[in-house]
């Protein structure tokens, strides 16, 4: 055998790569592994518990109601003539998959540090895999407030899609890439600095109050001071809620420029927690 031969190899595995490498070619090669991984979060995240998937129906119920009662009721903040459950539960539908999409995927790294260690495949599919699950989620509470809109209709409240309701895909895609990008930044600085773990849960709530959840942009606007408004002005995921309640319910300020905003957001953080994850990959094992 000539040992000075060259093996043509089919792959090969490198931790050198350019900065901008987002390696996308290589995840479509593991397409497969892909799909596995999304049945596997489907069938057992709520395989040992006791009330199992009742869990999707159980979690923005309640949340509407407290909501409907400590902010409408108490709070005496207008829904512009909506009902108040069905405003809470058409904002806390689209949050939760972001919330899913956002705090599933922020402690990648740990999590699967003994699968990483093993075996080699693209680990962004790991998050990828979370993302994709997760609409199984959303699909699910959307349709528990599909059955809202059709009893509130029942009852003689006057409720109306708008056009732009035909941009819904695009407006879940925005979510699910600004949930996955800030998850992916996350779960890279997590390798080194364990606190943000902790950190997660409480910046999502706090985040959920100054997103425009449980209020219309415009209420904010009128009775916080200006600071407080501008912040929430600012946040694009502001402009993606009002943009969803736009949608179903027909209500709000939709701005073309604030949904602009909030994709242009959505896609330039996502592309930037890519990069960051990618480089991270090569040698987190070490402080993991």
């Amino acid at each position: 055998m000539n040992t000075d031969q060259k093996d043509n190899w089919l792959y090969e595995i490198n931790a050198n790569r350019k900065v901008l490498d987002l390696n996308l070619r290589e995840v479509w090669r593991y397409r497969d592994l892909l799909i596995l991984f999304v049945k596997r979060d489907i069938i057992t995240v709520y395989k040992q518990t006791i009330l199992g998937p009742l869990w999707y129906f159980i979690q923005p119920l309640f949340t509407s109601v407290i909501f409907t009662l400590v902010f409408n009721n108490l709070g005496n903040i207008s829904t512009g003539g909506l009902p108040p459950f069905l405003f809470n539960l058409t904002g806390i539908t689209i949050w939760n998959y972001f919330t899913a999409c956002f705090t599933g995927t922020s402690d990648t790294f740990t999590k699967n540090a003994g699968i990483f260690g093993k075996v080699y495949f693209p680990r962004v599919i790991m998050p990828l895999s979370i993302t994709i699950s997760n609409l199984v989620k959303f699909g699910i509470q959307l349709l528990i407030l599909i059955a809202f809109y059709i009893y509130y209709l029942s009852i003689g409240v006057e409720l109306s899609f708008n056009y732009t309701i035909v941009f819904f895909p695009l407006l879940v895609a925005v979510m699910a890439i600004t949930g996955l990008g800030l998850g992916m930044i996350t779960s890279a600085m997590t390798t080194k600095y364990r606190d943000l773990k902790v950190l997660v849960g409480f910046a999502v709530s706090l985040l959920m109050y100054i997103s425009a959840v449980p209020y219309p942009i415009e209420v904010a606007r009128e009775k916080l001071p200006a600071f407080a408004a501008n912040i929430i002005s600012f946040n694009p995921l502001s402009h993606i809620l009002e943009s969803f309640r736009y949608m179903v319910l027909n209500t709000g300020n939709f701005s073309w420029g604030g949904a602009t905003y909030a994709l242009v957001f959505g896609v330039l953080v996502f592309f930037i927690g890519l990069i960051i994850f990618n480089r991270t990959e090569k040698s987190f094992i070490d402080t993991v």
